[in-house]
């Protein structure tokens, strides 16, 4: 099942956010056709030239030599900054399927009480970045700031604009969307998608989540890149080409619990709900379950997919329930899938 996402402009989201709440209670809301995501089109045209440069990179990372990546990882922070690969649990088992490299685009010191910043080392970590002149990825950390503060400064348009529709949700009266998103715990995560295995053909029956199983995010809003899809040529650079499939990308499950694939237009920017939206809101918006699909690829084809998204989160102290800040709620999510975790 395939549904229209709703997209907003990004004029519009400048110049008239008030304007919009009816598309944003059209995306947001819960109606049965509701996705939870929404499309923001018309974006300046720095946005594609800054999307191109950083997702080339994560596919130039994850083919550096492992002993190279390993150099940027960090257990203290439970992989939350720096490379991971496999350390997270999905499914069931350790994720190999994709590769991640986290940081806060914002910040690269969070600027928080010293006993605060112990507690949550996931959340309130130092930067890892590669260093300058690493061979294959020099300019990693501008272009990894430059396309995370564009879609953190997009974002935090929309929260304004999600503001009086969200209002009405609200258990606190007090909140508000756009005060409730920190820089100090933003945090963003530059993924490449490895191909599958020659051993492991893929099938077009496979599983809806045979690249990464569905969950929904923790934060209040994630900020999303349309994927792009490059494949290995030896002794080349790699060349983008289109899905491997019809079937290949985004799905996620609305309101009513029909499942539909999304796709995001190039150069546009989607913004899907989190968990933490829902709890503020004591479930009357909800977070969007999603997922992504591999699809049928042709045997030996190595197609990697790479991509990027942006969680914009509470700081550790928000009280977002009764039971829970989003400190408390985070140590629950990360002890459901990192083993790391649940020793803190």
């Amino acid at each position: 099942m395939s549904t229209d996402v709703v997209s907003i402009s990004y004029q519009t989201l400048v110049s008239s956010p008030l304007s919009l709440e009816t598309s944003i209670e059209e995306a947001f809301g819960s109606h049965p056709q509701a996705l939870g995501i929404i499309l923001v089109k018309d974006l300046p045209p720095i946005y594609p030239i800054y999307r191109e440069r950083l997702l080339k990179l994560a596919y130039n990372f994850a083919h550096l030599d492992e002993h190279v990546r390993e150099k940027y990882v960090d257990p203290g922070s439970i992989y939350s900054y720096g490379w991971s690969h496999g350390k997270e649990i999905m499914n069931g088992r350790p994720d190999t399927l994709k590769g991640s490299y986290y940081a806060n685009p914002v910040i690269d010191v969070p600027d928080v009480n010293p006993a605060v910043k112990a507690a949550y080392p996931p959340i309130y970590g130092d930067n890892v970045w590669p260093d300058k002149n690493e061979i294959g990825i020099e300019g990693f950390e501008e272009a990894f700031k430059n396309l995370g503060r564009f879609v953190f400064d997009v974002g935090c348009q929309l929260a304004g604009a999600c503001q009086p529709f969200v209002s009405k949700y609200l258990t606190d009266v007090s909140l508000s969307v756009p005060e409730l998103i920190s820089t100090q715990t933003a945090k963003a995560r530059l993924l490449h998608y490895f191909p599958p295995s020659e051993n492991s053909p893929t099938i077009e029956d496979g599983p809806i989540d045979s690249w990464c199983g569905f969950h929904k995010d923790h934060s209040l809003l994630t900020g999303l890149c349309s994927a792009i899809f490059l494949r290995e040529e030896a002794g080349t650079d790699p060349t983008a080409v289109p899905s491997p499939s019809p079937t290949s990308g985004l799905y996620i499950r609305t309101r009513g619990g029909d499942l539909t694939k999304v796709s995001i237009p190039s150069d546009c920017l989607a913004f899907q709900t989190g968990e933490a939206l829902e709890l503020v809101t004591a479930g009357k918006l909800r977070a969007t379950p999603h997922c992504v699909r591999v699809g049928q690829t042709q045997v030996g084809a190595k197609i990697s997919r790479e991509t990027f998204a942006l969680f914009m989160q509470p700081d550790t102290h928000q009280r977002i329930s009764e039971n829970d800040t989003f400190g408390s709620f985070s140590k629950k999510v990360l002890e459901e899938h990192y083993e790391e975790a649940r020793v803190i």
